[in-house]
């Protein structure tokens, strides 16, 4: 019967559902992170009819034909980037992107990754780095004798250095953005790497025309709903129910026959 397998395929794509779904609210406090949606299509179809074949030798044609579905597919996992909400932290060295962009960071490899999460610290030598000590982009470097560090929201980094008024400059951050951020490859640790889909970045400086603002003192926030994630898994997990009630009733459907005498 093809509804055993068509009730499978479906109990397939609800358990990747309950999967993203899952992903998302464990991730519901970490920083810069972006909620998914899992998309869905449907199989190929079984022709019983084929629909505007000829039907008789007059030349009238299947108004509609006889089509039966082969079940649902996964097709994509789309991540969902809109703005979380800025959290004040109140450390120099956090960073939050409002707007478009993404922090350049230099991986180990010397490869380039890409990231929201604007949780930065000191290396020994006064690198500005990630969590795991990546080198931000360009590499700036805040000398021993700082005071204090101000980055504005046109991305210049400035210090004020003991027994001087007026702040210093040592350099500027510089946000990168995507033809098509959706087509980044996730890789963890909240970096995404450059791939064919998402196109060649294009950088330049915060608060330019097509890129956000950096805004020091605060972390950007996850931007998954609890409500709305609650729900979804409660209706993933109907469907799932409903898949499975298809395959009991195939199976009794079965029985049934089985049993004839």
């Amino acid at each position: 019967m093809r509804s055993l397998d068509i009730a499978g395929t479906g109990m397939q794509a609800q358990q990747t559902n309950v999967e993203v779904i899952s992903n998302n609210i464990a991730n519901m406090t970490t920083t810069g992170f972006k909620r998914r949606r899992a998309e869905f299509q449907d199989l190929m179809y079984q022709n019983l009819r084929r629909v505007g074949s000829s039907s008789s030798e007059s030349g009238s044609v299947l108004p509609s034909g006889a089509q039966v579905g082969l079940g649902v597919k996964t097709a994509a996992i789309y991540r969902i980037n809109e703005q979380g909400n800025l959290q004040q932290t109140s450390n120099s060295l956090d960073l939050a992107v409002q707007g478009n962009g993404y922090f350049q960071v230099t991986l180990p490899s010397g490869e380039t990754a890409y990231t929201r999460d604007g949780t930065f610290g000191l290396a020994a030598d006064g690198t500005i780095v990630t969590a795991d000590g990546y080198t931000v982009h360009p590499g700036l470097q805040i000398p021993p004798a700082a005071t204090s560090v101000t980055v504005n929201t046109s991305g210049q980094v400035q210090v004020a250095l003991s027994g001087q008024t007026a702040p210093q400059t040592i350099g500027q951050l510089q946000l990168a953005v995507f033809p098509n951020e959706v087509g980044l490859d996730a890789t963890g640790d909240n970096l995404f790497l450059q791939t064919a889909a998402s196109g060649a970045p294009v950088t330049g400086n915060p608060s330019s025309t097509g890129f956000g603002s950096v805004m020091q003192g605060f972390i950007e926030t996850s931007n998954v709903n609890v409500v709305t994630e609650i729900t979804n898994l409660i209706t993933a997990q109907r469907a799932y129910e409903m898949n499975s009630r298809v395959i009991t009733t195939s199976n009794d459907m079965l029985s049934t026959l089985t049993n004839l005498r």
